[in-house]
């Protein structure tokens, strides 16, 4: 224990690198080294929390002053059946590291977000959804079982039968529950590693809604929007839909020259910061817009270009400078007339801040207790980068505005989020916060954003 007690002082970012925080890192080689390390901190004051490849964008993992449990060597297969596709893994395993092994198989995981490197346990602890929310749910829709290790030192498997609100309290939990040791998911069955789809440029916000209308026959959908487009042009993007297909993928030259890059296509250091700013991000925007042509495109892709397009430039989040960005997601209930998703819009529009990645799709019905965020209506992310206050400003009104609604801000990605606002967005918090506090007397799991939102003490 002599090494695990000490652990190393480092300095932690989520993927907005913003904010930045200090904690004493301790890297888990093995399930076997959790249980005394967790002993060992628990008599401290200091928080700790899992901490796994850094994709939550704001500070859901990060921990002020405490311990950052690093969990990526987690990261063994301990059952597989190829039958039903039932898996039980470690919960340090990427979602790259599943699909690279069982791919070959026919199998890939049931959800996946806009970027493979994530964890299985930080999978569980957002409750991640995808472009396919609207036909299979979130990620925990597929998980049978958790096994926990609570603050105690007690290992606990729970599911949805047993200890079922220490279930639904992890699910989407942030890590506040206890530390994911492993978990039990059901791949799904694939014909191989192409992917069928369509892309159509959509003229405006009412023509996303039809396009999204007409395309229920497709398991994936997703569109990108232009931010800094106004008036009768607002709302207009490239809205893309796709299923899983047994024919190989045909990439265009394009496709394959980025896809032979990608290994080597890297952002080194800090863009300056100048680099993206609104006449840029406008000049963006217009340009990808437009090198779509009018009309239906249909290709086979492989997977990768469709789900994960980011993945291929590493360390893409360089690109906006030392000062970082913030990426903002929210959901608001279905309204015939979308209103407050226009109100974002020109708000965002009058602002000057315009996002350089912006998506918008439709959720389905599914939902689960407490702090999961997908919600059925319609979510629109977007990424600015960090103006300082005004940008805080901005995010405050559009606050008002989600919550006006009846909407929600995903707690994944935030940064920012006023406890009051979080508290009326998210009225199960009081419920999470008690089975929180039942299983982890000593609130030992903790984190920079719980502290920030009342969801624990600081």
């Amino acid at each position: 224990m002599s090494e695990l007690s000490t652990g190393k002082r480092e300095r932690l970012e989520g993927w907005g690198r913003h904010p930045r925080l200090f904690a004493q890192s301790y890297e888990l080689r093995s399930t076997e080294e959790a249980s005394p390390l967790i002993q060992h901190l628990r008599a401290s004051s200091d928080p700790a929390l899992a901490y796994g490849l850094g994709r939550s964008y704001g500070d859901a993992a990060l921990t002020e002053g405490g311990a950052a449990l690093k969990t990526p060597q987690l990261n063994r297969v301990l059952s597989f059946d190829e039958e039903s596709g039932w898996l039980k893994v470690e919960a340090g395993a990427s979602l790259y590291e599943l699909i690279q092994r069982f791919a070959p198989q026919g199998f890939f995981p049931p959800v996946v977000p806009g970027t493979q490197f994530v964890t299985v346990g930080g999978a569980i602890a957002n409750d991640i959804h995808g472009k396919n929310h609207h036909h299979d749910g979130t990620f925990c829709d597929h998980v049978r079982a958790v096994e926990l290790l609570l603050s105690s030192g007690e290992v606990v498997r729970c599911d949805a039968e047993h200890n079922s609100e220490l279930f639904w309290a992890t699910v989407g939990g942030l890590g506040l529950t206890g530390l994911i040791l492993s978990a039990e998911l059901k791949l799904c069955r694939v014909g191989g590693v192409g992917i069928e789809m369509e892309s159509v440029r959509v003229r405006d916000l009412d023509h996303f809604f039809e396009v999204s209308a007409e395309s229920g026959d497709f398991t994936h959908t997703v569109s990108w929007i232009d931010c800094s487009a106004k008036g009768a042009q607002m709302g207009r993007g490239i809205f893309m839909r796709g299923r899983h297909t047994a024919e190989p993928p045909r990439p265009r030259l394009l496709g394959r020259v980025a896809h032979a890059l990608s290994p080597i296509m890297r952002v080194p250091f800090s863009m300056p910061s100048q680099l993206l700013n609104p006449l840029t991000i406008k000049a963006f925007n217009e340009v990808y817009f437009r090198k779509h042509p009018e009309g239906l495109l249909k290709q086979v892709s492989h997977y990768e270009p469709f789900f994960f397009p980011l993945d291929f430039v590493k360390g893409w989040n360089k690109i906006y400078g030392s000062r970082g960005f913030l990426q903002y997601q929210f959901v608001v209930p279905p309204c015939p007339e979308r209103k407050a998703i226009r109100q974002i819009l020109e708000e965002i529009s009058r602002s000057g801040f315009g996002s350089f990645l912006a998506v918008i799709k439709e959720f389905g019905e599914q939902t689960h207790p407490h702090l999961s965020f997908p919600r059925p209506g319609v979510t629109l992310a977007l990424d600015f980068p960090n103006y300082g206050a005004p940008l805080f400003e901005l995010l405050n009104r559009l606050d008002l505005i989600v919550l006006e609604a009846g909407g929600r801000v995903y707690l994944g990605k935030d940064a920012r989020l006023s406890e009051a606002h979080f508290k009326a967005m998210y009225p199960e918090w009081g419920a999470f916060r008690e089975v929180k506090e039942r299983y982890d007397e000593r609130g030992l799991f903790r984190s920079a954003l719980s502290d920030r939102l009342g969801l624990t003490e600081a």
